[in-house]
């Protein structure tokens, strides 16, 4: 049993207010035989539990494209650490991954925007340039995240945003172009070789039937 001035200190609040409370239904007391009022643990853990808003988190993003850049990533984490403890935040937890920012199966990736950010855990991402996010669409990204509540935060250090990965990127570009393009070509010849299509084309695709 706990007597209302222990609770009301453990509220930050007066006794007045609990007794308001009280008659108000918000945060009703037990009465002993004597018709006092009392509370119990359970009563204001419950209480708290309401009020208490669920604690968001401060996390950080850091990306390389390859396996032998990962002194890149060790040097964007460090930079993100000493920014965010410049400004007064701890990180709550930091995501690496390895792998191309056209790549949209990275592990901590993922994890990050559908089991935390769509799931309302999020705060703030900080990351050191949009690219170590996502190479194209960010701002669809950055819009996604904020409608959750989570802002992302680009520290824009271009120190850790390799050129070369922007150049590899863009030769992955370059080759599915030009083999979507070699296919279509393959296909058109395909096309030109077979009689029926030939003969469908030159008709109008309509086929002559006797009767």
């Amino acid at each position: 049993m706990l007597k209302p001035k222990d609770v009301a200190a453990r509220l930050g609040v007066s006794v007045k207010t609990l007794q308001r409370w009280d008659k108000a239904g918000i945060f009703p007391a037990a009465r002993n035989p004597q018709g006092r009022r009392y509370y119990t643990e359970e009563q204001v853990l419950a209480y708290l539990g309401k009020i208490q808003k669920p604690q968001r988190l401060h996390v950080a993003y850091a990306r390389v494209s390859s396996a032998g850049q990962k002194g890149d990533l060790a040097s964007q984490v460090a930079f993100l650490r000493d920014y965010v403890n410049a400004k007064g935040v701890i990180l709550d937890d930091v995501f690496t991954d390895v792998g191309s920012g056209l790549n949209y199966k990275r592990k901590n990736w993922n994890h990050l925007i559908f089991d935390l950010i769509l799931q309302g855990q999020v705060e703030t991402v900080y990351i050191t340039f949009k690219d170590r996010f996502v190479r194209f669409g960010f701002d669809w990204f950055e819009e996604l995240a904020n409608r959750y509540g989570c802002e992302i935060v680009v520290v824009n250090n271009p120190d850790t945003s390799p050129q070369q990965e922007l150049v590899e990127d863009l030769i992955s570009i370059i080759h599915v172009f030009s083999c979507r393009v070699y296919g279509l070509r393959k296909y058109k010849k395909q096309v030109e070789h077979d009689p029926q299509l030939t003969c469908e084309a030159s008709t109008g695709g309509e086929r002559s039937e006797s009767v």
